[in-house]
């Protein structure tokens, strides 16, 4: 006798959360994302079909294997996964589960989602973040990105939340989390950053740090050096 698993038939597609890492392509023209666990070594775009990682024939989710996209139900689960190191720059996503699943206690194992928002955390100073750089690291044909300052872009290859929703398209909204801190005087009601402040932001520290630089040549240039 084999037992089966109950089947739902749900009037919307469920809903759930997770977290990854926001990724470039080398040329430039899409942006995606990458998982922290299973699939980190798979970028998918907003919408995606996920495949078995371990290359076998099977249709994601299998029972039989741990194949398939996974997130979780509660916001603050996804949000605790933050904390630790290696996730520190990750962002958390607020996805729409589609197609075939399979539900846990704590969340689903689904075969097909929608990223419909990518909220972007702090910058590794600890300001709010205007802009996702890069990273350091990637996958073969992509960058990863990390959340930044306007003081921390530097010349890294940059985009604003706006333009990184714009390649990545399907609808996507990227925004910054909140402020958090404790005893943060500067804490407004207003606590997220809108995109075209984001872009300003990120054009004016591009701007400063070119200055920077254009005085750094000017000092060693003719008649640059100091008199005494």
């Amino acid at each position: 006798m084999r037992l089966r698993l109950p089947e739902e038939r749900p009037t919307e597609p469920p809903t759930g959360y997770k977290i990854a890492h926001p990724m470039l392509s080398q040329d430039g023209t899409r942006a995606g994302f990458t998982g922290v666990s299973l699939g980190g070594a798979l970028p998918y775009g907003v919408l995606a079909e996920a495949s078995c990682v371990y290359g076998l024939r099977h249709r994601a989710p299998h029972r039989r294997c741990d194949c398939g996209f996974h997130c979780v139900h509660d916001r603050a689960a996804a949000e605790a996964l933050l904390c630790t190191a290696e996730h520190r720059a990750a962002v958390l996503l607020d996805v729409t589960v589609l197609g075939a699943y399979i539900r846990f206690e704590h969340g689903f194992r689904y075969a097909r989602q929608r990223v419909r928002t990518a909220t972007v955390g702090p910058c590794a100073c600890g300001a709010p973040a205007v802009a996702l750089v890069d990273a350091g690291w990637g996958r073969p044909g992509w960058r990863a990105l990390a959340p930044s300052c306007a003081t921390c872009v530097g010349a890294r290859t940059s985009l604003s939340p706006a333009a990184f929703a714009r390649l990545a398209g399907e609808g996507l909204r990227v925004v910054a989390a909140p402020r958090t801190g404790v005893g943060d005087d500067t804490a407004r009601d207003d606590l997220g950053v809108p995109e075209l402040a984001a872009e300003a932001a990120l054009l004016q520290a591009r701007l400063d740090w070119f200055q920077t630089q254009l005085a750094r040549l000017g000092e060693g240039g003719p008649g640059g050096g100091a008199q005494g």
